[in-house]
C-alpha cells in the first residue's frame, strides 16, 4: 500500500480522538467512515463534526459551503465491517483495553482489505500485544495524536515486533498528507515520546506550587509567555540553539553546566505524583479560571473554545491550515 492510493480512510470507534480523526481525513478530501456501536454514539460524533466545523468557518478557515462539503465526505454507520470494506487505512481508537482492542481488530480483519494499513490511537498500550492475534500483524502500528488531531499536528508512529518497515513508511507519507507532522519511535516506550516530556514538566509544576514557590496560575503564566511561546515556534534543542549564540546548543550547556546541575539536583525526582496533587491542581485551576476574562476563556466550554481559535491561529503561521 503507497499513501498515494489511499483514497478512503476509516475511523472505528469515533469518540473524542475519533471523531477528530474522521474530519482530518475529510479535510483533505478523503471519503471516510466514522463508526460507533450504537446510533447514538453516531450523533454525538457527527454533532462534534458539526461544532468543529462551524469554529473552522467562525475562524476563517472555510466558508459555509466548504464546510458543508467536507462533511458530506463523512459517512456514519455502526458497523465495523461497512466502515472498513472499501478503506485503505483504517485508525482505530476505542478504549485502552487489550479485550477490547482484540475484539475490534478481529472484526477489522475479516471485513478489510487484506494490504489495508491499521493505525491505533492507544496511548500507552503495545501494538505488538494489540496485533498478537491478527492474520497480518505486519500492516498494524500506533498513530498515537494529540487531541484534538484535526487541529494538532503531531502523530506518534510506533511499531510492533512484527510491523513491517513499508506499514511505518506508508502511515508516516499519509500523515504527512494529511497535513500533520508524524514523529517515528525507534522502539517502543511507556507514554511515547510527547507524554514522558509533559509529564516531566507537570511534575515540576507540581513541585513548585506544593513546595510553595508559586501558585497554579503563576506556574501556567510561566510556561504560556516563557517557554511555551517559544515551543509554538520550534522544539527546545532548537531553542537552545539560538540561545547558545555562535556556540550553538552545546556551547550553552556547557556554559550552564554547573547552573543546570544545581537546578537538576533541586527538582522533583517523584516516582507518582502525590495524592493530594489533583486537589491541590484542581483548586488553582478554579481560581486562574476565575481571574481570566471571558474573551479568553474562563469556563471549560469557552476555554476550549479559546484553545481552538489559538491553534488556528497558529497552525495559520505554520502552514497548516
Amino acid at each position: 500500500m503507497k499513501a498515494e492510493d489511499i483514497k478512503c480512510a476509516a475511523s472505528v470507534c469515533a469518540g473524542v480522538i475519533g471523531y477528530s480523526y474522521a474530519l482530518k481525513f475529510a479535510m483533505v478530501g478523503l471519503e471516510v467512515w466514522a463508526q460507533n456501536r450504537t446510533e447514538e454514539s453516531s450523533a454525538r460524533a457527527k454533532g462534534r463534526v458539526e461544532e468543529s466545523l462551524s469554529s473552522l468557518v467562525k475562524n476563517g478557515v472555510y466558508t459555509e459551503d466548504e464546510a458543508k462539503e467536507v462533511a458530506g465526505r463523512i459517512h456514519y454507520t455502526t458497523s465495523i465491517a461497512e466502515a472498513v470494506k472499501e478503506a485503505q487505512f483504517i485508525q482505530e481508537s476505542s478504549a485502552e483495553h487489550y479485550d477490547v482492542k482484540w475484539q475490534i481488530v478481529d472484526e477489522i480483519e475479516a471485513a478489510a482489505a487484506p494490504d489495508a494499513i491499521i493505525a491505533s490511537s492507544t496511548s500507552g498500550l503495545l501494538v505488538t500485544e494489540i496485533a498478537k492475534n491478527a492474520k497480518h500483524p505486519e500492516r498494524f502500528c500506533g498513530g498515537h495524536p494529540y487531541n484534538p488531531p484535526h487541529l494538532i499536528p503531531l502523530v506518534e508512529i510506533t511499531r510492533g515486533e512484527k510491523t513491517s518497515e513499508e506499514t511505518v513508511e506508508c502511515a508516516k507519507a499519509f500523515y504527512q498528507k494529511l497535513g500533520m507532522e508524524p514523529v517515528v519511535l525507534k522502539k517502543e516506550a511507556l507514554g511515547f515520546i510527547c507524554n514522558r516530556l509533559q509529564m516531566a514538566l507537570y511534575r515540576e509544576v507540581a513541585n513548585l506550587v506544593m513546595s510553595g514557590v508559586c501558585t497554579v496560575e503563576d506556574a501556567d503564566k510561566a510556561v504560556t509567555f516563557g517557554p511555551g511561546i517559544r515551543w509554538g515556534i520550534m522544539g527546545p534543542s532548537l531553542v537552545f540553539e539560538l540561545g547558545g549564540g555562535a556556540g550553538g546548543v552545546s556551547g550553552l550547556m556547557n556554559h550552564l553546566h554547573d547552573s543546570t546541575t544545581l537546578w537538576l539536583q533541586d527538582m522533583a525526582d517523584w516516582k507518582e505524583f502525590p495524592a493530594e496533587w489533583a486537589d491541590i491542581a484542581q483548586k488553582g485551576v478554579d481560581e486562574e479560571l476565575a481571574h481570566r476574562p471571558a474573551e479568553v476563556g474562563n469556563t471549560p466550554e469557552t476555554l476550549a473554545e479559546w484553545r481552538d481559535k489559538m491553534l488556528i491561529e497558529e497552525l495559520k503561521l505554520h502552514h497548516k491550515l
